[in-house]
């Protein structure tokens, strides 16, 4: 993998929020459900995820940085140094073995009482794993179980809670890295991106969404079909409402939320010789300025 830093388009110094703010944006650009069918966003979006995982993590951050691991996570050998280099004869001149005993014979000994020392009950607890996921809207305002898979081609089943919000972090108990020694493993800690919706928002626990409307279903009133996350359901547009005006559906939102739907009103496509003119010579009952809470400013 490339450096990590290049993949979310970050300096070596930046902070964890920069770097957060980065992954959240390049996540939900390249996320596969905004790029159906084209592979190169999927594969980019692993990348991505990949490099968020590694930086994310303070102590992985901290390795990587001092070079003790790749951009994979992998162990990089440091380099061999040995008793040696570093002890001194009376006199300052540097030590040199005077027997067959070298270097390599100390680090096989050395390998074999860690060993040991491991049989003998030595124990610790796995270090915790780092994960980030996006879920879907809908999955996050209702539920879902979603399968994380991991930088080394595991996998990971989630559980996605109702109503969870983005840039929220699960806890997932003894999913993280094996212990050492017998020792418990670490946990899993998954922080979630919620992919936003192409028409509803959320707002707390509320769920907007707004409705274009024509004229003749503003003036007069109409019966229309609504989505909601749990559904179409009919809402009744009482007779002159305007662009702006708020319905409430009580409970419609998530976790005894509601859900408000705001009206557009949308002009119709195209010329209407018939309507221009009944404009031309409408004269309003009551006339009014529009704009007049701006002329007030």
């Amino acid at each position: 993998m490339k450096d990590p830093y290049q993949i979310l388009g970050v300096e070596r110094t930046a902070s964890e929020k920069a770097i957060q703010a980065a992954y959240r944006k390049l996540a939900k650009q390249h996320h596969p459900d905004v790029n159906p069918d084209k592979p190169e966003a999927e594969a980019r979006f692993k990348e991505i995820s990949a490099a968020y995982a590694l930086l994310s993590n303070t102590e992985k951050r901290g390795r990587f940085d001092r070079g003790e691991i790749d951009a994979d996570g992998a162990e990089r050998p440091p380099p061999r140094q040995y008793y040696r280099d570093f002890g001194e004869e009376a006199g300052g001149g540097k030590y040199r073995p005077e027997t067959g005993f070298d270097e390599d014979d100390l680090e096989s000994l050395l390998r074999q009482a860690f060993r040991q020392r491991g049989h003998g009950g030595f124990a610790a607890r796995g270090q915790d794993a780092h994960y980030t996921l996006a879920v879907d809207f809908l999955d996050a305002a209702k539920g879902a179980q979603r399968r994380l898979t991991l930088p080394d081609g595991g996998t990971l089943d989630v559980a996605i809670p109702a109503g969870l919000k983005d840039g929220q972090t699960l806890r997932l108990a003894g999913k993280g890295m094996p212990g050492i020694g017998g020792g418990p493993p670490g946990d899993a800690f998954v922080e979630v991106t919620v992919t936003p919706h192409r028409f509803f928002r959320r707002e707390g626990n509320d769920i907007i969404v707004e409705l274009p409307v024509s004229i003749a279903e503003a003036r007069l009133g109409a019966k229309v079909h609504v989505p909601t996350i749990g559904g179409t359901v009919a809402v009744t547009i009482p007779p002159g409402s305007n662009s702006g005006t708020r319905l409430r559906l009580k409970g419609r939102g998530i976790g005894g939320g509601h859900q408000f739907v705001e009206l557009l009103i949308v002009l119709p496509p195209g010329d209407e010789p018939e309507l221009a003119a009944f404009l031309e010579n409408w004269k309003p009952r009551h006339p009014f300025n529009p704009r007049a809470t701006l002329e007030e400013a």
